[in-house]
């Protein structure tokens, strides 16, 4: 009686599928699936045997059934798995497929062998209901039909920045592919990488594709004297396209340009504008090398064009166009000469000619260029598609103009930016682009027409590798966002309910725990906000992003499970007493959604704040940033304002606090302001090496302490530094700055304590 009720409770709940399928339509009973059940394949065509076999495979990683493929027998074979390739199938869109579960058995019917994988990625979700290794899995009675939304469902990864094994690559393709995602939109040079083989200018890998170790990458090399490097040669680039076309998902290049092109000129310094050879940039941000527009470097983009069209037979290659900083055009006579004989207005317009002479060049091949949205700033041909990071605005004004879109707006889309307010995130930027945001994003602009609407290709995710030097980094900032793409992507826009999203995700944790995919668990983690309480104590709210799950709690020193108190009403702690509380975050079945944070309650954790916790003075270049020291192990991350070394603690009670604990890092400055270099706050310093100063109430407030920063500049390490204040009533603001010009050496804050007298 258990297990048949157990089987009634599964089939019950809901099909935890992401992304959606277009149509569901539930029946009564259901068939039954084990290793013994057969899985037949009609179709001779290999991506279909392909798409089978993946899908018997992937289901191993993930659960006990270990089914086996055969080929031929009957159509309708009773109590199998089959799969269909019929050029009559119901679904007609291109990538649908039909999926029926009855007593009889299962059959995927597609009309392409594209529907046919997506087909056996649905198939495998119902077969992995709750992400359990079981044996034998009831699949409730249904009817799917299928079909993505938008066609292109993409994802831009960055391996300019930070250079990705072909391994790693492989693997986001495949979690790509079980997410129905089918673009990986490849950005393969810029101002601090060339990473893509081209046997005709072999410098551009033997220069750009190595750039000096800055910051954190002294860590991922293993010495700031080792370089970081790393390039795809032609034949681990045909590996990797022929990899993604079996997951039916199409690479796009990108070869940015006119700008972002300093490791390009570090390796041919004619093609820039100066005749000088930069080094490879390490300096993140925007860089005013650009290609010189004339007859030689169109010669030179030509034959890099040549090359990548050789190895990418995608329709579309992306050329770039963003971030193009004119000064050294400007500044040059014989490119304002060629600008007046070109009869050109400006230089947008001359690089818009630049931009035309590439994409007739591909054209002429028969491919169609891509560029981000600053290509409209000039004119360009209509059949350019444009991608809009600029939101709506590059979205509306490029379908006016007449050309295809994919949306890939920022800041939602830009899976850069940390996903929580927790500390424990990796670095990244501000602001927080949460699951939610990402799932909320509407990819049609309001205001467009239906007709309008036809421009909008897709969607598209961006994630730039500046802070992230690691696979592992990558997957933590993609994944579960993606999930949230994926749907936006795929499903139809009636089919959007975050709260039914949230009650599929579990089953989808499990499974990428299955696949070892190291995802966050941000969106779910307990975060903890202490406030003084009654008679003298403090309470602990406890909280998460999502407000779903269960909060479960421990105050013994023990890590909470599934069968630990549930957290309701917030809790009180005595402050004379050192208490260690940790939570987690659990589903309604005991799936851990969240793993364990740990929170000290004492009367010094509230006269505690980290840079997280404090807010800058300016807000005008705020970044978390991760330290560049230990060389192994756990680094710090600060939040810091890269122009304006200032932190404000708005409300701390100063009652009985008699002394200020500081700690900071000094970090390394490798960033590109362009335009933003007057925004720069230099204070004067008293010192040679500077000194943190604490203001009561404003930054020109009356002077609490002064902490020399000489003893920090010992250590490449943390240094706590320590002061006296006078005695101070009541709660005020503080005003914590670091003299000196952050270019100089960035001073960051880790952690800041006051202390009462004993």
């Amino acid at each position: 009686m258990a297990a048949r009720d157990g089987v009634a409770r599964r089939a019950a709940k809901p099909l935890a599928l992401i992304p959606l399928p277009a149509r569901v339509v539930r029946h009564q009973g259901g068939f039954t699936v084990t290793s013994a059940t057969p899985v037949i394949l009609h179709s001779g065509d290999p991506a279909s045997g392909f798409a089978v076999r993946h899908f018997v495979a992937t289901l191993a990683r993930i659960s006990a059934l270990r089914l086996r493929v055969t080929t031929g027998g009957e159509v309708s074979a009773r109590g199998a798995i089959v799969f269909r390739l019929d050029p009559g199938a119901e679904v007609a869109q291109r990538g649908g497929y039909a999926l029926d579960v009855s007593p009889g058995g299962i059959d995927v019917v597609a009309r392409t062998p594209a529907g046919l994988y997506y087909g056996g990625v649905t198939l495998g979700q119902l077969l992995t209901p709750d992400g359990e290794r079981t044996a034998s899995v009831a699949v409730p009675a249904l009817h799917i039909q299928d079909w993505p939304a938008f066609q292109w469902r993409g994802l831009m990864l960055d391996s300019a920045r930070h250079y990705q094994s072909v391994a790693d690559i492989e693997q986001l393709l495949d979690w790509m592919s079980l997410l129905k995602l089918n673009v990986l939109h490849w950005h393969l040079t810029d101002d601090q990488g060339w990473r893509l083989q081209v046997p005709k200018y072999p410098l551009l890998t033997k220069i750009g594709a190595c750039r000096k170790a800055v910051g954190p990458d002294a860590a991922l090399t293993g010495s700031p004297g080792k370089p970081h490097c790393g390039f795809y040669t032609d034949a681990e680039v045909r590996a990797i396209v022929r990899y993604a076309a079996e997951r039916h998902i199409i690479i796009v290049p990108e070869i940015d340009m006119p700008g972002h092109a300093q490791a390009a000129i570090a390796a041919y310094p004619w093609l820039g504008v100066t005749g000088k050879r930069p080094a490879v940039g390490t300096d993140w941000g925007v860089n005013t090398w650009l290609l010189r527009p004339d007859a030689r470097t169109l010669k030179f983009v030509d034959d890099v064009m040549d090359e990548v069209m050789a190895l990418f037979p995608s329709r579309y290659i992306h050329i770039g166009g963003d971030e193009a900083a004119k000064d050294q055009w400007n500044a040059s006579p014989e490119v304002r000469a060629q600008m007046r004989r070109l009869g050109l207005k400006d230089m947008d317009a001359l690089q818009g000619w630049f931009t035309t002479q590439v994409a007739d060049h591909l054209a002429q091949h028969g491919r169609t260029a891509v560029g981000w949205d600053e290509v409209l700033h000039g004119k360009v041909p209509a059949s350019t598609v444009v991608m809009s990071w600029h939101g709506p605005a590059g979205a509306l004004q490029a379908i006016e103009q007449g050309h295809d879109v994919v949306m890939a707006s920022s800041p939602t889309l830009y899976l850069d930016h940390y996903q929580s307010g927790l500390h424990d995130e990796p670095p990244g930027r501000p602001d927080v682009e949460s699951l939610q945001d990402v799932y909320d994003y509407d990819p049609v602009p309001k205001g467009v027409t239906v007709a309008q609407a036809q421009r909008i290709l897709g969607v598209q995710a961006n994630l730039w590798a500046e802070y992230m030097p690691t696979f592992a980094r990558v997957q933590h900032a993609l994944f579960p966002r993606i999930a949230a793409l994926a749907e936006v992507a795929w499903s139809p826009a009636s089919t959007h309910d975050w709260r039914d999203f949230l009650e599929r995700m579990p089953a989808e944790l499990a499974r990428w725990r299955a696949l070892g995919i190291a995802y966050a668990d941000s969106a779910f983690a307990p975060a903890f906000a202490l406030s003084k309480g009654a008679d003298g104590g403090i309470d602990v709210a406890l909280t998460n992003q999502t407000n779903f799950g269960t909060i479960r709690y421990t105050t013994d020193g023990a890590m909470p499970n599934a069968a630990s108190k549930a957290y309701g009403e917030p809790l009180s702690f005595p402050a004379d007493k050192f208490t260690t509380l940790r939570a987690a975050t659990f589903a309604d079945d005991g799936f851990e959604l969240a793993a364990s944070r740990t929170q000290v309650v004492d009367a010094a954790a509230l006269l505690t704040r980290n840079s997280d916790q404090l807010d800058t003075c300016s807000n005008q270049l705020v970044l978390r940033l991760e330290d560049d020291r230990p060389l192994q192990g756990t680094r710090p991350v600060y939040k810091v304002d890269i122009e304006n070394m200032c932190w404000l603690w708005k409300d701390p009670p100063l009652d009985g606090v008699r002394r200020i604990a500081l700690t900071v890092g000094n970090l390394p400055w490798n960033f590109a302001l362009w335009t933003d270099e007057a925004k720069v706050v230099a204070r004067a310093k008293a010192t040679p090496a500077g000194e943190c100063r604490i203001h009561e109430d404003s930054c020109n407030g009356p002077l609490l302490a002064t902490l020399p920063l000489a003893p920090a500049t010992k250590t490449k390490l943390q240094t706590t530094l320590t002061a006296d204040i006078p005695a101070v009533s009541g709660h005020h603001k503080l005003c914590i700055f670091a003299t000196g010009d952050p270019r100089a050496g960035l001073w960051a804050i880790g952690k800041i304590e006051l202390i009462k007298a004993p």
